[in-house]
C-alpha cells in the first residue's frame, strides 16, 4: 500500500506547475534597475534570512518589501522596477505583474523548500498542503510568462527544478536577527540547575516529532533536572501528549518567536532531519534559531548540515540511541553545552558576511 501510494504521489508531482524562465530571459535584469521590491508574506523568516541583509549592502539599489496579504499594490511605481517575488504570489500581484509586465527591469522568483514533494507528501496537514498549492504552485502558470531568474536556497533544490538556468543563494541573515548583547538581562527564568532541551518546528517534519519522542522520554526519565519544550500542533502535538516535563508550544508568528528569543536562552536544541526528499533540499537555517536562543545546537547528518567528520558540529546519524546519548553528554556537561554554543555563533556569523557583497546579479548589471 505504501509503494502505491508513493507512486500516486510521484505521478501527481511531475504534473504540478513548476518555474520556469519567460522566452528569451538571460538569468539577469532586462535593463538597468531603478529599486527592487520584494513581494511576499511579510515578515517571515525567508525575506529575513536570504534577502534582508543583502539587500541594505552597500551599493545596492533602493528596495522595499510588499505584504501581499495587506499591501497596496497601486501605490508602487513599476518603472524600472526588478520584482522578487518571496515563495508565494497573490491574485494580485500577478494581476499586477500582467498589466505592467513591460515597464519592470525584471522580475524573479525565490524558493527555498521542495514544494511539489511537500504536496503531495504526507507530512503536513491537508491545510497547509492546500495553502501551498494555491499561493506557491497554481501561481506558476501566471508568473513563469513574466520570470528572468529563479533563486533557490541549496544546489540540490535546484536540481529538482529542471531549469537550465538556476542561480543558489545560501542563507546570509543580517546580524541582529540572532545575535543579542550579551548581557545578564537576557538570562532565563530558571532555576540554575536545571537545562531546557527545545525542538522547535511544525506539523511539517511529523517524523521528526515521532523520532524524538522515545528519545526526549528516555532522557527525562534519566535526568531530573531536564525539562524539554516542542513547538507543535494538531497531529504533531498530538504525540507529546501525556508526557510529565513537557511544554507543547503551538507555532507562533515570526515577529512573536524573534521577541521570545529576546527573553530568555535555551540550553540545548535539537535539530533532527528525518531522510526524505523534501529534507534532502533544506538550508540550515535552524543554525540561525539556535544562535539566537544562545543554544548548543544537535544536527542530523544530512545534506543540509553535513556529516559528523565536517566540523566540530555536533552532527549525529538518525539514530535514536545515538541522539540519546549525545543529548545526555551536553546535559552533564555545561563547559561542552558552552563550547557548542560558542561555535554556533561562530558559523552563522560566517553566513551573516556572505551578505556583504549584495546580490550580484544587480552589481554585475549595474556595471
Amino acid at each position: 500500500m505504501t509503494g502505491l501510494r508513493e507512486r500516486l504521489a510521484l505521478w501527481i508531482e511531475k504534473r504540478l506547475p513548476r518555474p520556469c524562465l519567460r522566452r528569451g530571459a538571460t538569468g539577469s535584469p532586462r535593463g538597468p534597475v531603478k529599486r527592487i521590491i520584494v513581494f511576499g508574506r511579510m515578515p517571515n523568516p525567508t525575506y529575513d534570512y536570504y534577502f534582508a541583509a543583502r539587500l541594505e549592502a552597500p551599493g545596492m539599489p533602493p528596495f522595499q518589501a510588499v505584504d501581499i496579504r495587506h499591501g497596496n499594490l497601486g501605490e508602487l511605481d513599476p518603472q524600472g522596477a526588478f520584482i522578487i517575488v518571496c515563495r508565494y504570489a497573490s491574485p494580485d500581484v500577478l494581476t499586477w505583474l500582467d498589466t505592467h509586465a513591460d515597464r519592470f527591469s525584471g522580475v524573479g522568483l525565490f524558493l527555498d523548500d521542495d514544494i511539489p514533494a511537500v504536496v503531495t507528501g504526507s507530512d503536513a496537514d491537508l491545510s497547509y498542503r492546500l495553502f501551498l498549492y494555491f499561493r506557491a504552485l497554481w501561481p506558476l502558470r501566471r508568473l513563469n510568462r513574466h520570470l528572468d531568474i529563479v533563486w533557490t536556497s541549496t544546489r540540490h533544490l535546484a536540481s529538482t527544478l529542471q531549469l537550465h538556468q538556476v542561480q543558489v543563494l545560501p542563507p546570509a541573515p543580517p546580524e541582529r536577527l540572532w545575535k543579542r548583547a550579551a548581557d545578564a538581562a537576557h538570562a532565563t527564568n530558571r532555576a540554575s540547575d536545571q537545562v531546557l532541551i527545545a525542538y522547535h518546528a511544525t506539523g511539517v517534519h511529523l517524523e521528526e516529532h515521532r523520532f524524538l519522542r522515545p528519545v526526549i522520554e528516555k532522557v527525562l526519565a534519566q535526568r531530573p533536572q531536564t525539562r524539554f519544550e516542542v513547538f507543535a500542533d494538531g497531529r504533531a502535538a498530538s504525540i507529546w501528549a501525556g508526557m510529565e516535563r513537557v511544554s507543547v508550544r503551538k507555532p507562533m508568528p515570526w515577529a512573536d518567536y524573534l521577541a521570545d528569543a529576546e527573553q530568555r536562552t535555551i540550553d540545548i536544541m535539537l535539530v533532527p532531519l528525518h531522510p526524505s526528499r523534501v529534507n534532502d533540499s533544506r538550508a540550515p537555517t535552524k543554525r540561525i534559531d539556535v544562535a539566537r536562543y544562545k543554544a548548543a545546537g544537535v544536527f542530523s547528518e544530512s545534506l543540509a548540515y553535513g556529516s559528523s567528520r565536517d566540523s566540530g558540529e555536533l552532527r549525529v546519524p538518525y539514530d535514536a540511541g545515538a541522539w540519546r546519548e549525545i543529548v545526555l553528554q551536553l546535559v552533564d556537561d555545561d563547559k561542552i553545552r558552552r563550547r557548542v554554543a560558542l561555535a554556533m555563533g561562530q558559523a552563522v556569523l560566517q553566513m551573516t558576511t556572505a551578505a556583504d557583497t549584495g546580490l550580484e546579479v544587480f552589481r554585475r548589471r549595474q556595471a
